[in-house]
């Protein structure tokens, strides 16, 4: 009776992502690569001397703090879409979306501060190197304020609540990662300025 038993081995489900999910790492792990190779590049080219030593300005640190504390205003709008607190999601997003655009006039600002400290974006490499890294991620930066603003309307129009969270998953993941790339660039340019 035992030898009439017989063991069906259940088909593997693929793994599998949401496709815009997928796309989205995709593309930071192209970006990590951008700045792996620019901070390598400086790396290399500082040894090479002829390198101008210069303090960072205070500035960066402020913005530094800004960009933080967008984090956890982006974080609290993640949490409050999964319990369908609308209007607490669309503050924090909107909270996060002025602090990306506070983040960005600080960094020009702090642009102003280097060239009045005689740190150009043409000359010495060391001042090119940090323009082209702080410009770069203020790029990125403004990227994801755009995706804020995206998710804004969504929210206004009720297609972000707790069973439609992709798209403020997404824009939460790619703000952490905006501000975990900064705090990258940031202790890098701090050990080697």
């Amino acid at each position: 009776m035992t030898s009439d038993l017989k063991l069906v081995e259940e088909p593997k489900k693929p793994l599998s992502m949401n496709p815009k999910k997928f796309s989205l790492w995709l593309f930071m792990i192209t970006v990590v690569m951008i700045f792996a190779a620019l901070t390598s590049g400086y790396i290399v080219r500082q040894a090479e001397g002829n390198w101008v030593m210069f303090e960072l300005p205070f500035e960066m640190w402020v913005t530094t703090g800004i960009i933080l504390l967008s984090s956890a205003t982006m974080h609290w709008a993640y949490l409050e879409a999964k319990k369908d607190n609308l209007e607490r999601v669309k503050l924090a997003i909107s909270v996060t979306s002025v602090l990306g655009i506070m983040f960005l006039i600080g960094q020009f600002y702090v642009w102003g501060v280097l060239v009045n400290s005689e740190v150009f974006f043409v000359g010495n490499p060391s001042g090119s190197f940090l323009y082209v890294l702080s410009g770069l991620h203020g790029l990125h930066i403004v990227s994801g304020v755009i995706f804020l603003i995206i998710v804004l309307i969504s929210t206004f129009k009720y297609k972000v609540h707790s069973k439609s969270l992709n798209q403020i998953q997404m824009c939460t993941t790619y703000w952490h990662f905006l501000d975990a790339l900064w705090i990258y660039l940031f202790v890098f340019l701090l050990l080697n300025h």
